[in-house]
């Protein structure tokens, strides 16, 4: 039997109050204007979305149906109803389609959405990312006869939307996406693609984006052009490719990703070398924003079920929820998810910025690999503190804390693991680049307007940045050392960038006389750049201990909650 957790009679939105708060302090008309439609969406996702994802990963994941017709090999891809029925009412939703049109909402709505998606199944969430991707190129970047006849499809809302995919990966490239073998070949009527993707999500999508080399093209990633690929040609009989399998992995167990096979498949060229290959990476670049988004999610959803779970289990005389060391890791996980949320949150709002603004890209670029990088490793690691929190019954498949760590694997791998993400932002950080400028102002603006109650978290913030630019400075000096370093600038920057995000909340919140925030990042700020003394052993003066339940519960706090703002005894 399922354990329900904290799915029965919940709302994802109503009760995620940081959500709520973030988007009214950062995006208040848009808040004000779709919170209806987000109240619907967080119900509809935690009471069918939730479910379905359950007895789709237990019990009826995808299969492919293989045989040999007339001397014709043919396949099917089977996927239950349930999971079909959830995968059309999400475009219904408009997760894709409020994006555009006359009265297209900014990307951050659906951004936001799918963080709310992505707490119920994170195998929903990637279809969703993929079509908004392919969505995205065509609206922005395709010739305008394709964009015609292909973008109304993808962001209709009746329940008949087609979904979308971006195949690239190959088995001898992986991340090396320009080492692709893929060949395009003109025709009379467009393209056909022969080759092999390796990594296909999404791999019954009605259309999709595929790299492809042209004959005569230069090797290496400015040889690329991009193509749109349908599943069904003009006629209306199957294009010319194949699933060859479909993967058996760790986690995402209801998403079929597959191996397909192109045997002169039928396609139309978006952009020629060298531009496929840019506009690919914007593709990426979309869901790279959207898993940042999804790990966020996962994070606040392994936070909510250890919460419910302490809340109510009774061990040694008391209830779990009562004892310091629970306290301390529920502590540590809530932190670590507004963390999340805010590089999340930044990401989306300058996805939106850079439309409006080239000059904005940088700034993009930047946050976008920090929030994929940091919010990926979060959720795992917020994933693996639930499973503690609950046990042995965590371990099981009865609740959702098992699905969460094995789903929660694959937000690292996704649109570039750690070290993509890392020679990324050795490539920003470059002098001239614009990236690294972007972010130390970025975060120095948000010193300078911090009042005189935060200057503790100011200061420690402004330190931070200070070891950022020296860390840059060195790297620039030192080219030869840079991929050694990557990793760990990562880091650096990420706590940095993470420290001031959750000042700037704090700010806002503390002119409204509510200290809860500046609780939250002066702990955040404890532990990543202020490393105590004997790993902690020592006097404790915690305000996020003293005031435990008024944290968790999102409940106002007084200024005198602040460190060094209590009164004297």
């Amino acid at each position: 039997m399922h354990h329900d957790g904290t799915r029965g009679g919940q709302n994802f939105y109503l009760d995620d109050a940081n959500l709520q708060r973030l988007l009214k302090r950062t995006a208040a008309p848009l808040s004000e204007r779709c919170s209806q439609r987000l109240t619907a969406f967080g119900a509809w996702v935690a009471s069918e979305v939730d479910p379905a994802a359950a007895y789709t990963d237990r019990f009826a994941p995808p299969i492919l149906e293989a045989g040999d017709r007339d001397g014709e090999l043919h396949y099917r891809l089977i996927c239950n109803p349930r999971y079909e029925a959830a995968h059309r009412q999400v475009y219904e939703h408009g997760i894709v389609g409020l994006n555009h049109g006359s009265s297209a909402e900014p990307f951050l709505l659906t951004f936001a959405m799918g963080y709310l998606l992505a707490q119920a199944d994170i195998s929903l969430h990637c279809p969703a990312t993929l079509t908004g991707a392919v969505a995205y190129v065509l609206e922005r970047f395709a010739p305008p006869a394709l964009r015609e006849r292909y973008l109304p499809e993808l962001t209709r809302q009746d329940g008949c939307a087609w979904t979308g995919a971006t195949w690239a990966t190959e088995r001898q490239g992986g991340s090396d996406m320009g080492a692709a073998t893929t060949v395009a070949r003109a025709t009379g009527n467009g393209v056909e693609l022969t080759g092999l993707k390796w990594f296909c999500s999404n791999a019954g999508a009605d259309i999709a984006l595929v790299t492809a080399r042209p004959e005569g093209a230069p090797p290496g990633s400015k040889g690329l052009g991009l193509y749109l690929v349908p599943r069904l040609r003009a006629d209306g009989t199957s294009n010319r490719y194949r699933i060859r399998r479909l993967k058996e992995k760790l986690g995402t167990r209801g998403l079929p990703t597959g191996e397909i096979e192109f045997f002169g498949a039928d396609a139309q060229e978006v952009a020629p070398p060298p531009q496929g290959f840019k506009l690919m990476m914007d593709a990426l670049e979309f869901s790279r924003v959207h898993n940042a988004m999804a790990a966020a999610g996962v994070q606040r959803r392994a936070f909510r079920e250890a919460l419910a779970y302490v809340s109510n289990r009774r061990a040694f005389g008391a209830t779990l929820s009562t004892f310091p060391m629970v306290r301390e890791l529920l502590l540590d996980m809530l932190v670590e998810l507004e963390a999340a949320a805010a590089l999340a949150f930044e990401a989306a709002r300058s996805f939106d910025s850079a439309m409006r603004d080239a000059a904005a890209r940088p700034w993009l670029r930047t946050i976008t690999a920090l929030a994929k990088y940091r919010t990926a490793e979060q959720a795992l690691w917020a994933a693996s503190r639930a499973i503690e929190v609950l046990g042995g019954v965590g371990y099981t498949e009865e609740f959702v804390t098992a699905r969460l760590m094995r789903d929660a694997q694959v937000l690292t791998v996704w649109e570039g693991p750690a070290n993509i993400q890392a020679l990324e932002m050795l490539r920003l950080v470059k002098a001239g680049q614009g990236g690294f400028e972007a972010f130390t102002q970025r975060i120095e603006a948000i010193v300078v307007a911090a009042p005189e109650r935060l200057a503790g978290a100011a200061a420690a913030t402004q330190a931070a940045v200070d070891d950022c630019r020296r860390a840059v400075t060195h790297i620039r000096d030192h080219p030869d050392d840079a991929s050694c370093h990557g990793r760990r600038l990562l880091d650096l920057m990420a706590d940095s960038l993470s420290a001031a995000l959750l000042l700037e909340e704090a700010v806002a919140d503390i002119a409204s006389g509510d200290a809860r925030k500046a609780v939250v990042a002066d702990r955040f700020i404890a532990r990543r750049l202020e490393p105590p003394v004997r790993r902690g052993l020592a006097p404790i003066d915690d305000p996020a201990q003293h005031h435990f339940d008024a944290i968790v519960g999102y409940e106002d706090l007084p200024i005198t909650a602040l460190r060094g703002q209590r009164p004297a005894a």
